[in-house]
């Protein structure tokens, strides 16, 4: 596993696949192009700009592990060196944290 410090406003986020193959009458594989983007993903690290807020205003702040909903085309996409795919985006991109 890689670290990675973001800076700023800047989260780390792994994004999280939807399966990659479709049924229909038998198996067909997605080529990269067709695939959706995916929208959810794992967040891994968090700069020290974010400042998460809750209804009264009291400041939560985003952790390591929150399942979060970030915008389709945002953000900035790299591999690591080990061939992990990671997003990190601006904390503007990041449209809400999935609760349970």
């Amino acid at each position: 596993m890689v670290k990675i410090r973001p800076l700023g406003d800047r989260v780390v986020v792994e994004p999280i696949e939807d399966d990659e193959m479709t049924f229909a009458g038998g198996q067909l594989v997605l080529p990269d192009t067709a695939k959706e983007k995916p929208q959810q993903g794992k967040v891994l690290a968090v700069g020290p700009d974010i400042e998460v807020k809750d209804d009264d205003g009291n400041i939560i702040g985003m952790q390591a592990g929150d399942i979060v909903i970030y915008a389709k085309y945002g953000g900035t996409q790299f591999k690591t060196r080990e061939g992990q795919k990671l997003l990190i985006l601006r904390e503007d991109d990041i449209l809400g944290v999935l609760e349970d």
